[in-house]
């Protein structure tokens, strides 16, 4: 299994048309864990986006994780699979993928987070912090959940939920030392610059 530990800057990805040259320059930038997070498409898409960033992400030693889909995460030869709480069990994962797959778990309440260390999973995400787009009709946690979460856990617990190079600092600040990156990124005018900028927002502050 890739170790998680060090890896900070969690992409999360929609399909792109310029995926080919989006996620070299986000990599370059920092970000050392992507995932392929797309609901809306036909699988058929979906593996056609993942087969296009896998070899990428291969070439710059970055996990690449697929959502929702162990079958299609398998099928990719992704590095594992993303499951919420209302997709398929972390077992269900590990049957198809393995032990030394990466399989994370959302969770979004402390009763879900106790639940959630009981299982397999090799990390989890906590949030969504504030209300986001990404996540619509959702309420945020606010951050003590994401902090108390971080201190419970004996695995990487990845912050989602607006996290930008202005906040980033005062979230390690308060505790936490992963972040998912989406909008910031997806919408940035220059992904590179950007994704230099939060990485280096994020080293000085775990400095």
């Amino acid at each position: 299994m890739l170790e998680l530990s060090h890896r900070h800057l969690y992409l999360c990805v929609p399909h792109r048309d310029d995926m080919a040259t989006f996620l070299p320059a986000v990599l370059r930038g920092g970000v050392d864990i992507v995932q392929l997070r797309e609901k809306d498409l036909p699988d058929a898409q979906r593996i056609t986006t993942a087969k296009v960033m896998a070899p990428i992400c291969r070439d710059f030693n970055v996990p690449f994780i697929m959502n929702d889909s162990p079958e299609l995460a398998l099928e990719v030869e992704a590095d594992g699979v993303h499951v919420g709480q209302d997709d398929v069990a972390v077992a269900h994962c590990r049957a198809i993928l393995g032990n030394q797959a990466i399989v994370g778990l959302s969770t979004h309440s402390t009763h879900e987070f106790d639940e959630a260390l009981l299982q397999t999973a090799s990390y989890f995400s906590a949030g969504p912090i504030v209300p986001t787009p990404t996540k619509l009709g959702r309420p945020g946690t606010g951050v003590g959940y994401a902090v108390e979460s971080q201190a419970r856990s004996d695995r990487p617990v990845f912050v989602t939920g607006g996290v930008n190079a202005e906040n980033i600092s005062g979230l390690v600040a308060a505790g936490l030392r992963h972040f998912v990156i989406v909008r910031a990124l997806t919408e940035a005018s220059d992904p590179e610059s950007t994704a230099r900028a939060l990485r280096y927002a994020l080293d000085l502050a775990l400095a």
